[in-house]
């Protein structure tokens, strides 16, 4: 039943136009964009090197936390998930599924981003392992985010904000614009969000060739159990 109900929700996630948009084609656009024209300085060398780890934690914030935070608050508020949680699958298996679809996903994501990164010169480092371990924190962060967004508030409430999220983590989340641009005081405010931990991490492993970025992995996996915990405290199916 879990294996039915990911492929479903994958397949409806995959048909929806504006999901699409915000998973697949705005990542691309940036990759494409930021390293073909100098519109910012990235530092020392190419830029596709410090902007490829950074699009990569883009896709899991688009998909884990915006796309998923807008489909399930208005699955929510059309009764969609009152009448799944009535069905034979259990609650928490609808959950599962969902994370499922998510991580489905992400797969296609990071495939075809990845082979954009390196058609633009991209030349990673490091331990896929450690790539892997980051990647699925930070999904499990993030999607307890937004599955508590989507439990708590409006439907309407989540599409605005769950999108104003995603613009102020795109600008201030160090994706495109390093964190070392902005005010000492605000770095070290920056560096404690998910997507900010998950895009240096990934940096530090992908262009440093360093090995696991130990305070990056725990910043996500306070995020995560924050995150699921609170969704599993107060989402309402109702």
């Amino acid at each position: 039943m879990i294996g039915a109900q990911t492929a479903f929700e994958t397949k409806m996630l995959l048909r929806n136009g504006e999901q699409l948009l915000l998973t697949v084609v705005i990542p691309a656009l940036l990759l494409v964009l930021f390293s073909a024209v100098s519109i910012v300085d990235t530092g020392t060398g190419k830029a596709v090197d410090f902007l490829a780890p950074g699009i990569l934690a883009l896709a899991v914030l688009s998909t884990a936390f915006t796309g998923q935070a807008i489909a399930t608050g208005f699955e929510r508020r059309y009764g969609v998930l009152k009448r799944l949680g009535a069905s034979p699958l259990p609650r928490w298996a609808l959950m599962t599924a969902k994370t499922g679809s998510v991580l489905v996903t992400e797969v296609l994501q990071i495939v075809l981003l990845t082979a954009i990164a390196f058609a633009l010169g991209w030349s990673p480092h490091g331990n896929p392992l450690f790539v892997v371990l980051l990647l699925v924190l930070g999904t499990a962060a993030f999607s307890g985010l937004g599955l508590l967004m989507a439990g708590t508030l409006k439907a309407e409430a989540t599409l605005a904000a769950a999108n104003l999220v995603f613009l102020l983590l795109l600008v201030g989340g160090g994706i495109i614009v390093p964190l070392d641009k902005f005010p000492g005081a605000a770095q070290d405010v920056l560096r404690l969000l998910p997507v900010s931990a998950l895009s240096d991490g990934l940096r530090d492993v992908l262009r440093d060739g360093a090995g696991m970025p130990w305070g990056n992995l725990a910043i996500l996996l306070v995020w995560a159990v924050v995150g699921l915990g609170a969704a599993a405290r107060f989402f309402k199916w109702e």
